[in-house]
């Protein structure tokens, strides 16, 4: 379920929902503390990213998605 929300989220690219579905996929994974370890990102940045109102950089987004077990992509439209 995490995954299909992760998903969602970046292919919709919602930017309510997206850090929501991180969120909930870093809490399902040990929580932020631990997440801040695996991806050598600040606590606090790591909790601004998730916030409502996070926008975080690419660079941030891979090293949490591939922290959290997925990895990011790119697809062409067809």
């Amino acid at each position: 379920e995490g995954e299909d929300d992760v998903n969602r989220a970046l292919e919709e690219y919602d930017p309510d929902m997206c850090p929501v579905a991180l969120r909930n996929g870093a809490e399902g994974q040990g929580g932020v503390g631990q997440l801040a370890t695996k991806t050598k990102i600040n606590r606090d940045s790591l909790y601004k990213m998730l916030s409502e109102s996070g926008n975080p950089e690419l660079k941030s987004l891979d090293a949490l998605l591939h922290a959290l077990g997925f990895s990011l992509a790119v697809t062409a439209n067809r």
